[in-house]
């Protein structure tokens, strides 16, 4: 009994031993991982480079006919006959009206018949002075004699011009009866009809849009020309040597892109002080308006976007969208200087398809981080490692839409 005591006291004494040598163990392994400091966060970062890019800023254009043209009589009547079918494409030369030509054929009859006989009264004229003229020199008749037979041999010439005059206006007059396109195009809706009496010059009958090519009007704010000088002034931009070289690409309000490019053909010399904007003009041709209608989706008073292709901008600084932050001062972004974090104000001005343009704040070798970002502060010894472009971010900001 004695032994079997003994036996139990030493194995409760080798269970304490063992116990007391573990909690040690664990105490001491407390004690090295509360000494040494914990690992600095990983991030990535990109190291910032300048290249150059396209300047291609976008505006809101509506669309405008290449030649809207009137339609109006050049002669008082009655519209007799219409011999086009609205809405649809029309040819150069094609009948359009026919005024009710019978008191314009009688009035052209009566102006030929006066100017026959204007001409008989010139030839008699001048039968009379040819009988005179020899007689003055036998005395026998007077100078009066002579000086009347020349006298209406002047006034029946002058009374033949005038008759002749009369008949190229009655010809003008009835020749316009008939009333026929003067270009091609397509034909809007008649604002008369047969039996109507019209007023030359003054009713407007219809018109005829020339739809290829088409103009788009382009509004460009003021505050937009002041900056593109001082960037050109300063050679951070760059464009073609004259400005109707200038391009641009037509985006329709569903998001389709016209696959035709336009080209600048007209600049306004003048701001509109009631809107602040200068007034440009692109034409884009239109090979489709030779369509029937109803084939092409170009019509004129589209409004549309007109990206402008031609300006370029040299240094350029270009960062991932989600490497930039936000606060009430303006935009910011994190960067690793010495293996630290620094936090440093920019300038983002716009966007590049997945990145931002920054004009200020950043230097060529700058390392900006990008992914990491919710686990920094500026201070902060961290580990930078490369960033990891997506290849569809990648994609997206070598074309942007």
């Amino acid at each position: 009994m004695y032994q079997t005591l003994r036996q139990t006291t030493t194995q409760a004494n080798a269970v304490i031993t063992s116990f007391l040598l573990l909690l040690a163990l664990l105490a001491g392994c407390s004690k090295s991982s509360t000494d040494s400091p914990p690992p600095a966060p990983q991030v990535e970062v990109i190291t910032v480079t300048t290249r150059t890019i396209a300047e291609e800023p976008e505006f809101i254009g509506q669309t405008e006919s290449f030649r809207p043209v009137e339609i109006r009589s050049q002669v008082n009547g009655i519209i007799k006959k219409i011999f086009f079918i609205e809405g649809r494409n029309i040819r150069k030369g094609d009948k359009l009206y026919l005024i009710d030509p019978t008191p314009f054929k009688a009035a052209y009859l009566g102006s030929k018949a006066m100017v026959a006989q204007a001409r008989a009264r010139l030839e008699q004229a001048n039968k009379d002075l040819a009988r005179v003229q020899p007689l003055l020199k036998q005395k026998a008749v007077s100078q009066k004699d002579v000086d009347d037979a020349i006298a209406e041999v002047r006034s029946a010439k002058a009374t033949l011009d005038t008759a002749q005059n009369d008949v190229i206006k009655a010809k003008f007059d009835l020749d316009n009866t008939l009333i026929t396109a003067p270009v091609e195009g397509r034909i809007n809706r008649s604002q008369f009809y047969e039996g109507r009496l019209i007023e030359a010059q003054t009713d407007l009958l219809t018109t005829i849009d020339q739809l290829d090519p088409m103009y788009v009007n382009v509004n460009v704010p003021e505050s937009y020309l002041l900056r593109l000088r001082r960037e050109l002034s300063e050679h951070k931009l760059e464009r073609p040597e004259s400005i109707f070289q200038l391009r641009g690409v037509m985006t329709f309000s569903d998001g389709s892109i016209y696959p035709e490019e336009g080209l600048l053909d007209f600049q306004d010399i003048v701001i509109r002080p009631e809107t602040g904007m200068l007034l440009g003009r692109f034409a884009f041709p239109n090979p489709a308006s030779k369509n029937a209608p109803g084939e092409a989706h170009f019509y004129p008073g589209q409004f549309v976007k007109v990206r402008i292709k031609g300006y370029s901008r040299a240094d350029a600084i270009l960062i991932p969208q989600r490497a930039v932050q936000q606060r009430p001062s303006g935009s910011f972004v994190y960067i690793i200087n010495e293996g630290k974090v620094e936090l440093r104000p920019v300038l983002a001005s716009a966007w590049r398809g997945s990145e931002w343009l920054i004009e200020s704040g950043l230097r060529t070798g700058e390392q900006v981080v990008v992914e990491g970002i919710h686990r920094i502060h500026p201070g902060i010894q961290v580990n930078p490692v490369p960033y990891q472009r997506e290849e569809s971010q990648t994609s997206s900001s070598n074309h942007p839409e």
